[in-house]
């Protein structure tokens, strides 16, 4: 920026699943307000995450869930919420993962690319400006890889600006915020300067048991949980969090897994949520975690709306 206006606005994160799109907020915000996993796939909810930058500007990140094609009622109404979060923002940042494009092979790279033009296609409808973020550079094998891959972007649709970048390590993350700072509208601040998220606690901490289902399960699992947090206040002398949360699955055989021999797997996933929730609400954390039969959830649409996701 080579002005002394303020500038703010909204910007949408979008891209394929597993893009780094809510790492990228979290590094940038200083502070985890999106659960993160290697699965893909992991967000399902559009996420606001607010970075204020004193006397300089502020931008309103809207994390999405990635775009993909598929026929489950689900992921449709995934791909729904990340398309209207595009609607009505100032800019897009457009998160590719440029080290799984430059690592693969001839026909990952072919797998990869008919991944990207379903986000591409996307983009088409928009009219606000869209930064290429090529995340993940610090993964990539052979760095000259990198240039071609932003040439082929080039030529597919105009961007303001393309910059490479690695959430997990910061390279190149403060050039990227003031590059999008610099594409935002000259007025005030949109959200008080303190203000982080708009999520509801109740809703991160749901979160977060659903980040440690999906680190310790696999296959199908990940995929049927829901989390509903039906318990969340202070304790008596106030000096605890009290969360009761029900982990919902589609099947018998899910609940076992995910409860494990003698409940093992469900004491580890209470442990880890716990230890996350500590460090976001800055206090000890009493966590109870229950596992209820909920079947065919996910292609229910009176089950989804309850679970949060328009259906």
């Amino acid at each position: 920026m080579t002005d002394n206006t303020f500038h703010s606005g909204f910007v949408a994160l979008v891209g394929a699943p597993n893009a780094g799109k809510s790492t990228l907020m979290n590094h940038i915000l200083g502070v985890k307000v999106a659960i993160t996993t290697s699965k893909p796939q992991t967000t399902r909810n559009r996420i606001l995450g607010v970075h204020t930058i004193e006397n300089v500007g502020q931008i309103a990140f809207v994390d999405t869930p990635g775009l993909h094609r598929s026929k489950k009622r689900l992921n449709k109404a995934l791909v729904q919420t990340a398309l209207d979060a595009m609607q009505d923002v100032d800019a897009i940042a457009y998160v590719v993962d440029v080290a799984a494009l430059a690592n693969a092979s001839e026909e990952g790279q072919e797998r990869l690319r008919e991944q990207e033009a379903v986000v591409l296609h996307a983009l088409e409808n928009v009219s606000a400006p869209v930064f290429l973020v090529l995340n993940k550079v610090d993964a990539v094998r052979e760095r000259e890889k990198i240039l071609p891959i932003m040439e082929e972007f080039a030529k597919l649709r105009e961007f303001i600006a393309m910059v490479p970048v690695s959430a997990k390590d910061g390279t190149q993350v403060d050039a990227l915020v003031r590059d999008i700072l610099g594409a935002l509208p000259d007025q005030g601040m949109i959200f008080p300067p303190d203000m982080l998220t708009d999520q509801a606690e109740r809703f991160i901490a749901a979160e977060f048991v659903r980040q440690e289902i999906m680190k310790l399960t696999s296959k199908e699992i990940p995929y049927s949980v829901a989390i509903e947090v039906d318990r969340f206040h202070d304790s008596p002398n106030g000096d605890v969090l009290e969360v009761s949360a029900v982990i919902h699955v589609e099947r018998d055989s899910q609940k076992g897994i995910i409860i494990g021999n003698k409940g093992a797997k469900l004491k580890t996933i209470g442990i880890n949520a716990r230890k996350e929730m500590e460090r976001f609400f800055g206090r000890k954390v009493f966590l109870e975690t229950f596992v209820r039969v909920e079947s065919e959830w996910s292609e229910n649409p009176r089950s989804l709306n309850r679970f949060g996701y328009k259906s």
